[in-house]
């Protein structure tokens, strides 16, 4: 995201969100912007989604779970930046004062140790270690139950459980009234929602590991985007949340964190300018429910990998056209005239509400059944899903069993969770996560960003018993102008496609 952020191996993206560079969700001093006098002419090519499978408890573990929101020092030292924060740890936790500002020193001076390097190191700051360095130093200061308990209040802040996300309804929780089951065999799959499901209403849906953003309208796939995704040490969250503005000409404010005393342009509290060079955000921001944003200012480069510090990153051209598309279903009746007007003057920062909100979903999938094909994606984030159990889970939800593949098919799907259960840095998730002492077998202390994917991303495997089925292929697909990224197919042993 930019060169000056410090980054821990903490990895998550409530840190990134309130201490990195593009992915603050600051309030801005706008200027309602008028859009309902236009109306939107473009058409879009619609494609009805393939039929949603059967909602089907999951299989996933209670640590599976937790690990959807791993309570770490950098999310405390992020938490501490809302005023609300310390009261809440009063009211609900009844912690005192003293521990308080003990927790709070603990996460500022972790969060002043972060640093950032573009170097693949497996192994490295990953968010395995951070949970365990975390629980440590915490439970020293408030006890294991107090723990557990601070855990379960950021799970249930991350995955959308506030007020100022699209769902009131805690964490987890799954779809608005009317719509498909949506979360699936990711870390919120404890929920017991359907796996790969289909919307069945209007919203957004992220599947991190897939580095796919969808636009359903009503049901129906209407456009799919390629974005960048956070790195492992500031991952995505998962939950529902909402788009109610899209931001022109954000401006940025960075925050009183320890890094931005190392930052030689840049100080605590002094806002960056719409259309600076320092302002990482690029044209435009939307908010999704704090702490995440969808945001530009990415190079084609970085769409299809890694990209931010907690966000979903998208080209400058691909925001734009993105944002047209949530005005159009949000509507905000924005036309391609209003986008190149607000471009045209960078520095005046414009807020376009929209006439009702969009949901926002963010998923953590890995195991997709996609327009007859099994697509299985690396377990990037170190959430253990690519198992055999979760497999045959996601296999059932479609009337087909594991047992029921020819032993070609059976063999190639096997492989490839071997092959993707490793994280980005190429180390098997068996040793990414923590044994029966909560230690990690491999917990690194060192502190660098993960910045690619030591291997391949994805392999997809072709399946006769599930032709015609599954969540629908990309629609009207805007890559960002990046080269092309193929997955890797099955082979067998004549090196040829099943």
């Amino acid at each position: 995201m930019t060169n000056f952020l410090r980054a821990a191996g903490a990895g998550l993206a409530f840190a990134c969100a309130l201490m990195a560079a593009g992915c603050t969700n600051q309030t801005e001093n706008t200027t309602p912007a008028n859009t309902a006098t236009t109306t939107n002419t473009t058409t879009t090519t619609t494609t009805a989604p393939l039929p949603s499978p059967p909602t089907a408890p999951s299989p996933a573990s209670q640590a599976q779970q937790a690990n959807a929101a791993p309570l770490t020092l950098p999310v405390l030292d992020a938490f501490f930046a809302d005023e609300s924060f310390p009261k809440e740890l009063k009211s609900s936790l009844q912690l005192t004062d003293d521990q308080i500002n003990k927790l709070r020193t603990i996460a500022r001076e972790e969060t002043a140790r972060l640093s950032e390097s573009s170097a693949e190191q497996q192994g490295s700051g990953r968010t395995a270690s951070a949970r365990t360095r975390a629980a440590e130093q915490i439970k020293a200061v408030i006890g294991e139950e107090k723990t557990q308990q601070l855990a379960a209040l950021v799970r249930e802040r991350w995955s959308g459980g506030g007020e100022d996300n699209a769902s009131n309804t805690g964490p987890n929780t799954g779809a608005s009234p009317g719509t498909a089951a949506t979360n699936g065999a990711g870390p919120n799959a404890a929920s017991g929602k359907a796996f790969n499901a289909v919307p069945a209403d209007t919203r957004i849906v992220v599947n991190a590991p897939a580095y796919r953003m969808d636009v359903f309208e009503n049901g129906r796939l209407v456009k799919t985007y390629k974005v960048g995704i956070g790195y492992p040490e500031f991952p995505l969250p998962t939950g529902l949340r909402k788009a109610s503005d899209i931001i022109f000409n954000p401006t940025w404010t960075p925050p009183d964190s320890p890094w931005v005393a190392t930052m030689k342009k840049v100080k605590a509290g002094e806002k960056v300018e719409a259309g600076s060079k320092l302002n990482p955000l690029g044209p435009i921001k939307i908010p999704i429910g704090l702490p995440s944003l969808i945001h530009g200012g990415k190079s084609p480069a970085k769409i299809g990998g890694f990209a931010s510090h907690g966000c979903v990153g998208l080209t400058n051209p691909q925001v734009q056209d993105f944002a047209r598309m949530l005005g159009q279903i949000g509507g905000a009746n924005l036309t391609d005239a209003d986008i190149a007007n607000y471009a045209k003057n960078k520095t005046e920062t414009k807020d376009v509400k929209l006439a009702h909100s969009v949901p926002v979903e963010l998923r953590y999938e890995t195991i997709v059944v996609e327009d007859g094909k099994l697509h299985v994606y690396r377990d990037v984030y170190d959430h253990n899903t690519n198992t055999e159990e979760n497999l045959r889970a996601v296999l059932t939800q479609y009337g087909v069993t594991l047992d029921q593949l020819s032993e070609q098919e059976r063999a190639q799907v096997l492989q490839a969770l071997k092959d993707m259960s490793h994280d980005a840095g190429g180390q098997s998730a068996a040793n990414s996560a923590p044994d029966k002492s909560g230690a990690n077998k491999n917990a690194a202390r060192t502190s660098h960003v993960t910045r690619t994917v030591k291997g391949k991303k994805e392999v997809v495997i072709e399946i006769a018993a599930l032709k015609g089925k599954g969540y629908p292929a990309p629609v009207n697909a805007n890559a960002g102008g990046a080269a092309p990224k193929s997955a890797t197919p099955a082979t067998n042993k004549t090196g040829k496609r099943p």
